[in-house]
């Protein structure tokens, strides 16, 4: 298989994949970009350097700590993807949907709307363009304020957290937050 097929992805366009972390306030801390467009997203996550600095524990990330109003066992701070990537101590999903990165993809698009369409640039125009255009989009963000309707909102009861696969460490983790978040509609958050 050549160079130009791996860009060759299941609907049948040539392609690239844009992989994103994105904050609370829908804004990108980092990307990843360039991957083949018949690559599957777990493993482009390993193959990046954010995975790389995940796995290697280089990220600076801060101490684990217990949650807010308990006295359980520190516990770090996660990222939360979508069913694509394998559940660690450091990586957890939410089976309906990743909200931030799917809403800060969908302000992207929608922001950019050279973004719905296929992309009349060589494969390092292209890519150099989806960078300034996710630039741009934190720029806007920032400027703009954080303040919009959620239409993707959901509710967590509806996350079903069966079926991950992925480390021993990983699920005590989730356990921990899944309880956390379920007892605190009478618990302390929900004052």
């Amino acid at each position: 298989m050549g160079t130009r097929s791996q860009y060759f992805n299941y609907k049948k366009y040539f392609s690239f994949v844009l992989m994103t972390v994105a904050d609370a306030n829908y804004c990108f801390r980092y990307i990843d970009i360039g991957s083949y467009g018949s690559s599957d997203d777990s493993t482009i996550f390993e193959n990046s350097s954010f995975g790389h600095m995940l796995r290697t524990n280089s990220l600076d990330l801060p101490e684990n700590n217990p949650l807010p109003g308990t006295n359980g066992p520190p516990l770090p701070s996660v990222f939360v993807g979508d069913e694509a990537f394998a559940l660690s101590e450091y990586l957890l999903f939410r089976a309906q949907s990743n909200e931030h990165v799917e809403l800060s993809n969908v302000h992207l698009a929608n922001k950019w709307r050279v973004l719905h369409t296929p992309i009349v640039l060589n494969m390092q125009n292209a890519i150099c363009a989806v960078k300034a255009a996710c630039a741009l989009h934190n720029f806007v963000r920032q400027r703009d304020g954080f303040e919009f309707e959620d239409p993707l909102h959901q509710n967590m009861e509806r996350a079903h957290w069966t079926g991950v696969r992925g480390s021993r460490q990983g699920t005590h983790v989730r356990d921990q937050f899944a309880s956390y978040f379920v007892s605190s509609r009478t618990g302390p958050m929900a004052a």
